[in-house]
């Protein structure tokens, strides 16, 4: 029975070029998350996009002597693909170029005119293409874009403005009351301090390009990024629509999970957007930090990224996510390195985790022909490891809830590391050799097998391919219901099962190679 519904949504992605290992990490915290609350019971509504419109799409199709909506079909299919090859598991994809969400854009956009939230003025600024952002003078670095470097030029055209300002006031005691809106706190203090400089008005339309959604009442000008490409999370339900059941089931969004470069439009120009469409906000905007280089933030415009698909085709796509989740503390950036993600599959993957298993499955075949005994009476250092496992499932809950997905896997590798230290304290391979040692040889893999279990559960939404390849092993895999976070009391797991050692789950990588 389902307990409740959960929306979470990562920002849709820009088809100027393919996606890095920093748009991977956004999409694979998402999917954990979305699989995490699945496996609680909840029904989850995920989505993902791409975002398709603008100068920079227009330009870059003709440089390749494309129309522009066939330049994005051809980058989009790659999105797709590599979401396919990281296992992730959206609900839907929304594109700006569909219809349903043109529909909506228009919509709003004339809502919005008609009540005076948009008017028509004349708009001079300095323009960087690549970031697709309008600067001030004082904003630029040595004449240049302050986030790329790169050349600006001097634009001077008639556009449509949003009245931002205008709604500053309600926006601030929005986030008073709701201290949860905007996290980390970092972020939220940051963004109050925005607020509170002061807000312009918004361009919210274009006259120097076509490739975009027209207003509808002024098709010479297209609608611009901000009221276009945000208004994605609620066209996808079908917002305005006569079929919006899906509006009605999941908004308001439960997690609008954004790096911390784009938090401020979706904390300060979206939530506005709303107010002023009079729709109820997203309970929540996670923003969180980077995946560094040694020569810092990682983008498409400077050229220094990292190729997920390569690094899935080396590593698989388990230890790609496993990596991506671990590495990144809530909020804070992390460091890419190869070095690292080596270091983490040998180290976490390899020798703990698959270790354990491996471990166990040889002593239980040796000395017990590979049947799960019943377990007998608990000794102290049996308790230590159950109450960990028990406690363990809401923690890890309390966690995810918070997304903090780092820390989550980090508690769930406590387990794995008391379960391979009791294996060394209880010494099984001695207790097989001696008949007399029966029972406790029974507890003992009983109990490891049990904490595997649970272990195998919790990891499923970080590493959706590893349980696959952990139930056959345990001889669990026709029992689903043994699969479930339900499932996750102590004492579940069947005595009388017979195990299956295979290969090694994730075999050491010889750093030569």
């Amino acid at each position: 029975m389902s307990r409740s519904t959960f929306y979470i949504t990562t920002p849709i992605y820009y088809p100027s070029d393919n996606l890095h290992i920093g748009h991977a990490y956004t999409t694979v915290a998402a999917d954990a998350v979305a699989r995490f609350k699945r496996l609680m019971g909840y029904d989850v509504y995920f989505l993902t996009g791409a975002d398709e419109h603008g100068q920079k799409i227009e330009r870059a199709a003709q440089a390749k002597g494309k129309k522009p909506k066939e330049y994005v079909d051809e980058i989009v299919l790659g999105f797709k693909d590599l979401w396919a090859r990281l296992l992730v598991d959206y609900s839907d994809f929304i594109r700006t170029t569909e219809e349903r969400h043109r529909l909506v854009v228009q919509q709003i956009f004339e809502r919005l005119y008609e009540q005076g939230d948009i008017y028509k003025a004349a708009y001079e600024g300095w323009y960087c293409t690549p970031c697709e952002t309008f600067w001030t003078l004082r904003q630029l670095v040595e004449g240049n874009c302050p986030d790329c470097g790169r050349p600006v030029e001097l634009l001077q055209e008639e556009s449509y403005f949003f009245r931002l300002s205008k709604y500053a006031a309600r926006l601030l005691a929005h986030i008073q009351e709701h201290p949860d809106f905007i996290q980390p706190v970092s972020r939220r203090n940051e963004m109050v301090n925005f607020i509170k400089s002061g807000l312009e008005d918004l361009c919210v339309s274009r006259t120097t390009f076509s490739w975009g959604i027209p207003v509808p009442f002024n098709p010479r000008h297209v609608v611009y990024v901000w009221v276009d490409a945000l208004t994605n999370y609620i066209s996808a339900l079908g917002y305005a629509r006569v079929n919006d059941a899906l509006f009605k089931k999941y908004w308001p969004a439960d997690v609008h999970l954004v790096g911390k470069d784009i938090v401020r439009f979706h904390t300060i120009i979206w939530p506005i957007i709303l107010m002023a469409a009079g729709v109820e906000l997203p309970k929540r905007v996670v923003g969180h930090g980077w995946l560094l280089l040694d020569g810092g933030k990682m983008s498409k415009s400077k050229g220094n990224v990292v190729d997920p698909h390569q690094l899935i085709d080396r590593y698989g796509a388990d230890a790609v996510r496993y990596y991506l989740l671990r590495e990144l503390p809530f909020g804070a950036d992390g460091s890419y390195s190869e070095g690292n993600l080596i270091s983490r599959i040998n180290s976490d993957l390899a020798n703990d985790l698959g270790n354990l298993l491996h471990r166990t499955l040889t002593v239980l075949s040796k000395f017990g022909g590979g049947v799960v005994g019943p377990p007998g009476v608990p000794e102290e250092t049996d308790r230590e490891l159950i109450e960990l496992a028990r406690d363990l499932p809401g923690r890890v809950a309390l966690l995810v809830d918070n997304l903090e997905l780092s820390e989550a896997l980090g508690v769930v590798w406590q387990l794995v590391n008391r379960a391979n230290k009791y294996l060394d304290e209880t010494a099984p391979w001695n207790l097989g050799k001696d008949p007399v040692k029966r029972d406790r040889f029974n507890t003992v893999m009983y109990n490891v097998l049990e904490s595997y279990r649970f272990i195998t559960v919790l990891l499923a939404p970080f590493m959706p391919g590893f349980p696959d390849r952990v139930w056959p092993q345990l001889g669990i895999a026709a029992r689903p219901e043994l699969h479930s976070f339900a499932s996750l009391t102590w004492g579940r797991f069947p005595p009388g099962v017979s195990v299956e050692r295979g290969t090694p789950l994730f075999p050491r990588i010889e750093t030569e190679k």
